[in-house]
């Protein structure tokens, strides 16, 4: 593995685009020590201190700690990712936007710039609710002196959003182009991963004073690692269907006859799904977290929080829900029948056609339902050792949301510079059980 490491740093592309990746995320975390004008970060921070496992809690935890900052990046990249989701679901609803999507690269680039601009107008709706119900609540409280809640400092709250969100749009667009990696993902690692060590921190500083019990401590964090172990297990499973191709003669030269498979991943939606479900999860909960004294906002918030079952078993059924619809999105069954049709490949024992199709729906439905399962499972362990531990401050930043997208978008970023490895006859990071889907 040391060596793959050398071979990366070695190769000027794969090196420049490494670098880039980082700089551009040390950048996106600089931006959290730049706050929005006239806010008293002191206060929002004291308050969100007892808000740990509430609404605000969760939208801080991914907006990798901006929000407590309430820097230029407080609403993070939720507001796009909500607005993706939407255009998903519009998709299949619209006859236009279907008709784009068909087009091909263009009319995904239109798509992509339709979702950006409504990501955008999301976020500047969001800032400003967050201005006039949160930061102008109790006149001005979170205010620093001289500011008042009104037009001027509700402006300046909503300007300075929306711009941090188009930057941030803007910067994981460019690790995407020039990086490593998808930038999206990216940047919600990075946010994640940033409130890993400070409270890991806190939480051994609560051994010393005997508030956290070491054992206790000790089997949480032993559940962790067994976590990131099953999850790139899973993340890495998938049924190989095996795809023989006829031979045809071109001239005096004979073409095809190859045996080869088709890749089905137990997990084909990847980590798209649990940050949909994050981000549509997020939504009720920042409306209401935004209304502290609402004995009923309050109540709706504690429905919806992810560590009392009500919010637990529904984000668990939006996991399982969006693996569904996000698998579907990304393999058609059909679309591979017609180009094995095309090119002369069959599945041995199924006929082309129809059969084919119906085959491969059949795998798919089944893989999917297990790989939803156990998305859902893995979201849910995390809360269920934290009432049998009663290890309760790692429990909230180590949720099974955040484990399941760290150990995905890590899995995705190792498998394109294992790509790009590969490439250059490098060997790669694992000589013995390698990712899969790579071959000799």
């Amino acid at each position: 593995m040391l060596a793959a490491f050398r071979s990366a740093i070695v190769i000027p592309e794969l090196r420049k685009r490494i670098l880039f990746t980082l700089l551009v995320l040390a950048l996106y975390r600089l931006g959290t020590f730049i706050p929005t004008p006239g806010v008293d970060i002191s206060k929002i921070r004291e308050f969100l201190g007892t808000q740990a496992g509430s609404a605000l809690g969760l939208v801080n935890l991914f907006s990798g700690g901006n929000f407590e900052q309430f820097s230029i990046f407080a609403l993070g990249i939720m507001p796009y990712i909500t607005a993706a989701i939407i255009m998903q679901l519009l998709v299949t609803v619209i006859p236009a936007l279907e008709k784009l999507q068909k087009e091909g690269e263009e009319g995904r680039r239109i798509i992509t710039q339709y979702t950006r601009y409504a990501g955008i107008a999301l976020g500047a709706v969001q800032g400003l609710f967050l201005a006039t119900a949160f930061l102008g609540s109790n006149n001005g409280a979170f205010l620093l002196p001289g500011w008042e809640p009104g037009f001027f400092f509700y402006f300046v709250v909503v300007v300075t959003q929306v711009a941090g969100i188009a930057l941030l749009l803007w910067m994981a667009e460019r690790i995407t182009e020039y990086g490593i990696g998808n930038g999206t993902s990216m940047v919600i690692f990075a946010g994640i991963v940033a409130s890993w060590l400070p409270q890991l921190g806190r939480t051994f500083g609560l051994v010393r004073t005997g508030e956290v019990n070491l054992i206790a401590l000790l089997i949480f964090l032993a559940f962790i690692v067994l976590a990131f172990g099953a999850m790139a297990a899973v993340q890495q499973a998938e049924r190989r269907i095996p795809v023989q191709y006829a031979r045809k003669q071109v001239g005096r030269k004979m073409f095809g006859g190859q045996a080869t498979y088709i890749p089905i991943k137990l997990n084909a939606a990847g980590v798209i799904p649990i940050i949909f479900a994050a981000a549509l999860l997020q939504l009720p909960l920042f409306i209401t977290g935004v209304f502290p004294e609402s004995s009923l906002a309050q109540g709706v918030a504690n429905f919806f929080t992810p560590n009392r079952f009500p919010g637990l078993l529904i984000e668990v059924l939006l996991i399982v829900g969006f693996t569904y619809v996000y698998t579907a999105v990304q393999f058609d069954p059909r679309r591979i029948s017609e180009n094995l049709r095309e090119y002369g490949g069959f599945i041995p024992g199924i006929r082309p056609g129809d059969p084919t199709v119906k085959f491969l729906e059949h795998i798919v439905s089944r893989l999917t339902l297990w790989g939803a399962i156990f998305l859902g499972i893995v979201a849910a362990l995390p809360t269920i050792m934290q009432n049998v531990t009663g290890v309760t401050t790692l429990a909230f930043h180590f949720s099974g949301i955040s484990l399941l997208i760290v150990v995905g978008v890590a899995l995705d970023t190792l498998r394109q510079i294992e790509a790009q490895l590969q490439m250059r006859n490098y060997e790669g990071f694992l000589s013995k059980g390698r990712l899969r889907g790579r071959t000799r």
